[in-house]
């Protein structure tokens, strides 16, 4: 029988692999013909860790240190360049304190980004800790670390049918069965719905859409150095991204679990938000494609054992956190499972806990 069995092979099923096959007999399934397929795969893959919720901000500062170290490190220099509207002097004031980012002069911002359009800025910050990470060779180090340990990763295996035991579960793809002591539930948007096969009350979460245009280098900069830019009020975002920029509208719109794709008119409408703040005109974009964050209803993660069934181990609602504190988190999931005493701090593990849904 297998100890741990885990349905979602996105980062936060693939991380919490790694630490568990150590202490057990571990199997990834993952529905898609590979890992990362949905929201992992089309992630702004950026390391910021004073972005989230306040329990968010503890797991990725707890995530630090395996970033820098392990494998070789997965980081790369970005930083972030937060942009303020003029007359928005207190919007950027909190700004500058929930980042901890250095307001820093115009002339200076546009040395680094020259196609910065000083006539519509006020105000301009930047957070030089803000980092890439390579989320593609971090999702093979978990999987490779799971495999090392004798787990498997079993793709294009769809969950069709989930049976309680008296000893465990029962798990059903299409032409396999498998038998767990342990069921943990990291299915991302789909979390809810794999909850329900498995007779387990749902968490209610939210999956939200978030899309993204790629676009030619503007201006036919060297794009490379030039760090993340975020408008204050997180209505757009940029990104170099392999010689082009990659930009956000931003949006949150609520969606069903499902494939997602962009919808036409709101890349429009983040494309003109962004253009404000530039000036450089958009005529050309290379590729759009669109993720589903998911959220639970207080905007927490959720990790821990169901309150009716803690053989029902739910890895879920990482939003759009799940690259920068999945380290954290994988730890904690194997701590929580094993009886460890965790490093994180019980007030946050009472805020992740899905018994504050009960």
């Amino acid at each position: 029988m297998i100890d741990f069995l885990i349905i979602g092979g996105g980062i936060g099923g693939i991380s919490a692999a790694a630490r568990l096959a150590p202490l057990g007999k571990t199997l990834v399934l993952e529905r898609e013909p590979a890992l990362g397929y949905h929201a992992s795969g089309r992630s702004a893959a950026m390391f910021e860790p004073n972005y989230g919720s306040s329990s968010t901000v503890e797991l990725s500062h707890a995530s630090g240190d395996f970033f820098q170290s392990e494998g070789g490190g997965f980081l790369s220099p970005r930083g972030v360049m937060f942009l303020a509207a003029k007359g928005e002097d207190e919007a950027f004031k909190h700004c500058c304190e929930s980042f901890d980012a250095t307001p820093m002069e115009l002339q200076k911002a546009t040395e680094m980004v020259p196609i910065l359009n000083t006539d519509a800025i006020g105000n301009i910050a930047h957070h030089h800790s803000g980092e890439d990470i390579d989320t593609d060779r971090l999702i093979q180090w978990f999987a490779k670390t799971c495999r090392a340990h004798g787990g498997e990763v079993n793709t294009s295996q769809e969950v069709t049918k989930i049976t309680k035991l008296s000893d465990g579960w029962e798990v059903h793809t299409k032409d396999q069965v498998f038998r767990a002591k342990m069921l943990l539930n990291a299915a991302g948007a789909w979390v809810d719905e794999v909850a329900k096969l498995a007779g387990i009350g749902p968490l209610n979460v939210t999956p939200l859409r978030r899309s993204m245009a790629r676009i030619p280098a503007p201006g036919g900069h060297d794009v490379n150095t030039w760090p993340m830019l975020l408008d204050i009020h997180e209505n757009w975002y940029s990104k170099p991204d392999a010689g082009s920029l990659i930009v956000s509208p931003a949006e949150e719109d609520p969606m069903k679990p499902f494939d997602a794709w962009p919808d036409d008119m709101v890349i429009a409408e983040g494309l003109a938000r962004y253009q404000e703040f530039v000036t450089e005109e958009v005529t050309r974009v290379e590729a759009t494609w669109a993720g589903l964050r998911t959220f639970s209803p207080d905007r927490n993660l959720v990790i821990g054992p169901d309150t009716a069934e803690p053989s029902f181990f739910w890895v879920a609602s990482q939003g759009g956190y799940g690259f920068q504190s999945c380290p954290a988190v994988a730890q904690l999931v194997a701590d929580l499972i094993s009886g460890q005493t965790p490093a994180i701090d019980r007030k946050v593990i009472a805020a992740l806990d899905p018994r504050r849904f009960a």
